[in-house]
């Protein structure tokens, strides 16, 4: 069967980039990401408060070290993304928002509020 040339849009190949793509995607991965992470995290904690002191000091070793701590940071950065995602899709639910300056500028705001809130609840946690 020969091969028809028709156009392949809509492709990934002819869509530039845009912020307001990127916290669409966004908001998928941190609401998976958290979904999973948490859980793996509550089990895991849960497991090693029931199995004993020194399960549960490797646990609070880990998380408290540099690696545990960038988890941390990297999860608390995903609740506030998704969150503030969400109450953008909440207001575009609405009907407001859609056209495209709005809706870039609400993107952009997502993504500094959320890494903004990240810092301050960081700095709170750690020099506090």
């Amino acid at each position: 069967m020969a091969s028809v040339n028709r156009p392949l849009s809509p492709h990934l190949g002819i869509w530039r980039w845009r912020v307001h793509m990127l916290v669409s995607i966004l908001h998928r991965a941190t609401g998976d990401g958290l979904a999973i992470g948490g859980t793996l995290l509550f089990l895991w904690w849960l497991v090693a408060a029931a199995t004993g002191p020194e399960a549960y000091e490797t646990f609070l070793s880990i998380a408290s070290g540099w690696f545990g701590i960038t988890i941390l940071v990297a999860m608390t950065w995903a609740v506030y993304q998704h969150m503030m995602s969400g109450i953008r899709h909440l207001a575009m639910d609405t009907g407001w928002g859609y056209d495209l300056a709005t809706s870039k500028l609400t993107a952009t705001l997502t993504i500094l509020a959320s890494l903004t809130l990240t810092a301050i609840t960081w700095a709170i946690i750690l020099y506090l």
